[in-house]
C-alpha cells in the first residue's frame, strides 16, 4: 500500500510541476505585459515600457493591472475560460469571446497563477441541489439589478453587464466570489454556498424557461415586453380610431 502511494505521488509531482512550468512560459508570452515578472502587478509606479505581448497595442503598456499573488485558480481559470483575458486592448471592460489558449494551455496558466500564491481554488458547484424559488429569490435580489431577472444583461454606469447564457455553472460561481470587473464581489456570508447553488440553478433555468401564457420576445426582460405592449396598444387604438372617423364621415 505504501508502495502504490509512493509511486503515486512520485507520477503526480512531475505533472504538477511540468503544468506550471508550461504555464510560466505562457505568462511570459501573454500576461507579463501588464501583471508584470511572478504576477506582482503593474501600477503608475512600477510601469516600464518593455513592448506589449501579443494582441495587445503597443501604445496601452501603462496600463494599470492587479497582481495575480493570491488569486488563486479561481480567478485565473474564470478569466481566462470566458475568454475575459488575454485583453486585446488594455484598459477596456473584458469582454466574453473567442478564447486564444487551448484548454491545456488553460490548465498549465491556471496552475502557474495558483502557484504565486495560497489562494481560492477552482469551485465545484452543485446547481441540483439548489432550489428553483429560493434561487430566483436570491437572483432578484443580489443581480437583476445588473443583469435583468432573466439574466439577459444590461448597462450601468462605466460597465455593461453581460448576458449570463453563455455561463458555466463554474464560471458563474466564480463570477460571484471574484466580482470581474465592477460586479461586487461576494463572500460566503453575503451568498452560502448552498444559496449560490439555487442562483445557479435559476440562471441555468432562465436560460431555457417555460413560457406559459405569454410572448418570450427574445426574454430580453420586462422593459423592452412593457414597450411591446405599449405599442401594439398605439397601433389597436389608432385602427379604432380611423374605423370610427370612417363611420362618422358616413353618418
Amino acid at each position: 500500500m505504501k508502495l502504490i502511494l509512493v509511486v503515486a505521488l512520485a507520477l503526480a509531482a512531475p505533472a504538477s510541476a511540468s503544468l506550471v512550468g508550461q504555464g510560466k512560459n505562457l505568462y511570459g508570452q501573454y500576461c507579463v505585459s501588464c501583471h508584470g515578472a511572478n504576477g506582482q502587478g503593474v501600477t503608475t509606479s512600477n510601469v516600464k515600457r518593455a513592448g506589449a505581448g501579443p494582441l495587445r497595442l503597443q501604445a496601452q503598456q501603462e496600463a494599470i493591472a492587479p497582481s495575480l499573488k493570491g488569486v488563486g485558480a479561481l480567478a485565473a481559470d474564470f478569466y481566462l475560460t470566458t475568454g475575459y483575458m488575454p485583453l486585446q486592448h488594455v484598459g477596456l471592460q473584458p469582454r466574453r469571446t473567442h478564447l486564444v489558449l487551448s484548454p491545456r494551455q488553460i490548465d498549465e496558466l491556471v496552475a502557474y497563477v495558483a502557484s504565486l500564491g495560497k489562494g481560492p481554488a477552482i469551485p465545484t458547484p452543485h446547481p441540483k441541489r439548489g432550489n428553483l424559488s429560493v434561487g430566483m429569490a436570491a437572483f432578484t435580489d443580489h443581480c437583476a439589478g445588473c443583469h435583468q431577472v432573466v439574466g439577459e444583461g444590461g448597462f450601468v454606469t462605466g460597465a455593461v453587464p453581460p448576458p449570463l447564457e453563455d455561463d458555466s455553472a463554474v464560471q458563474i460561481a466564480e463570477a460571484v466570489r471574484i466580482g470581474p470587473y465592477v460586479m461586487p464581489t461576494f463572500s460566503t456570508k453575503a451568498i452560502s454556498n448552498a444559496e449560490l447553488d439555487s442562483i445557479i440553478r435559476y440562471v441555468q433555468y432562465a436560460k431555457h424557461p417555460d413560457d406559459r401564457g405569454g410572448w418570450a420576445i427574445g426574454h430580453i426582460g420586462p422593459v423592452p415586453e412593457g414597450l411591446v405592449t405599449w405599442l401594439v396598444a398605439m397601433a389597436v387604438l389608432i385602427v379604432a380610431c380611423v374605423v370610427i372617423g370612417e363611420r362618422l364621415k358616413h353618418e
